[in-house]
């Protein structure tokens, strides 16, 4: 087992986990006295109360509040802009992101540009990126996740499409930390079956990504091997019974965790992989993307021997106890997916054709080069390719 065993910790979010927490917002030191909420382009988090709560809570804490509605789902560079120049003219001095993954991402970006001059991709270091320092400090953020999938609330990055060029990069800088996060399972169950799957999977796999990195760490293992678990054990219960809130609390948990995991090494290049299939088709849930290539993926790093010890203890952590071959992970890995009801995905139901895999290839190397510094075995550019046809329905 190739563990590092030094490890540079850096988690400053204030974090109120557990059901029946969003109550307690009021209560908590707030960065400011005018709030922009930033919500996604869809109806739920108005319909289910959320957004009506949150006001409830700000106002309650002497917050006065506006709301910015203009995220898609694979948040957009517009995405930001439109938000910066609502927080701009709102007078707003921190966000608040209400959402999933694709608010709080999209949020980051917009605390960035409302305080910085320029274009978002000046200040992004990949890609086509100018790689510029963040001279004035983004808005302060709160993040208050409505999904248990991206751990977002609890990291410094945030995942923005340049449409233009098929980018799907990431902005990073330690001020992009939510100064507080609400992680209220309750604002949870309203989430159905299959995107409660998509989301549990995202956050596997940053768990798994972290734990066969060459940069995993004493502190990312111990923060992976919980999550792991505690995914196995409960996601196939959150899909099947959305109001069993034990589940949801640990599915929950377990996301919380991964985002530690991010947080404490890199991720493989598993990441990198979906994130070009995603940018060329935004429709594509990025977890359920993942869940398309994970089979393929995986197996080209046990074919390789990239760390058979490794992959035999996620086996079991996966809850196939009994595991003795790394081959064994695949089985447990597929056999999660069937009881969640996701071993099916197809890419076609999205619109990707093989004749796009050779154009996969060029932008994961070229937007996400930096993630496959991570891999235990380096891959070939055919490599890639493969794993996106072997994975291919």
């Amino acid at each position: 087992m190739n563990t590092i065993l030094d490890y540079n910790q850096y988690i400053p979010t204030h974090i109120l986990f557990g059901a029946g927490q969003l109550d307690n917002l009021h209560s908590q030191t707030m960065p400011g006295r005018k709030a922009l909420i930033v919500i996604s382009n869809g109806k739920s988090t108005r319909s289910n109360g959320y957004l009506a709560r949150t006001e409830e809570q700000l106002h309650s804490a002497g917050v006065e509040t506006s709301v910015f509605d203009g995220i898609a789902p694979n948040p957009t560079v517009d995405n930001a802009v439109a938000g910066a120049d609502a927080a701009r003219k709102s007078g707003a001095d921190f966000i608040v992101a209400l959402g999933g993954g694709s608010v709080m991402d999209c949020a980051k970006a917009i605390a960035l540009l409302a305080t910085n001059p320029g274009e978002l991709w000046d200040y992004v270091a990949i890609g086509s990126g100018k790689g510029n320092p963040i001279n004035n400090k983004p808005l302060p953020i709160v993040a208050i996740t409505t999904t248990a999938g991206t751990g977002s609330e609890t990291d410094p990055c945030g995942v923005i499409t340049k449409e233009d060029t098929n980018e799907k990069a990431f902005i990073m800088h330690p001020a992009l930390f939510p100064v507080l996060a609400v992680v209220d399972p309750e604002l949870m169950l309203t989430v159905p079956p299959m995107f409660t799957a998509f989301q549990g999977f995202d956050a596997l796999f940053h768990s798994i990504e972290g734990f066969v990195a060459s940069t995993a760490n004493l502190a990312s293992d111990m923060n992976a091997r919980e999550a792991i678990r505690n995914i196995a054990e409960y996601l196939p219960r959150a899909v099947k019974d959305g109001n069993d809130l034990e589940a949801r609390t640990r599915v929950a948990f377990a996301n919380t965790l991964s985002g530690a995991v991010m947080c404490l090494t890199l991720l493989t290049s598993e990441h990198g992989l979906e994130h070009a299939l995603s940018a060329y088709h935004p429709n594509l849930p990025h977890g359920a993307g993942l869940i398309m290539i994970s089979k393929a993926y995986f197996s080209y790093f046990i074919r390789n021997h990239g760390c058979d010890d490794r992959f035999i203890e996620l086996a079991r952590l996966l809850g196939k106890h009994d595991a003795d071959k790394p081959e064994d992970f695949i089985d447990a890995l597929v056999a999660l997916q069937e009881a969640c009801g996701v071993a099916d995905l197809k890419m076609s139901d999205y619109g990707i054709k093989p004749s796009e895999f050779e154009t996969f290839m060029h932008n994961t190397r070229e937007v996400m080069g930096i993630m496959f510094t991570s891999d235990r075995v380096q891959m070939s550019d055919q490599d890639i390719i493969d794993i996106f046809a072997e994975s291919y329905r």
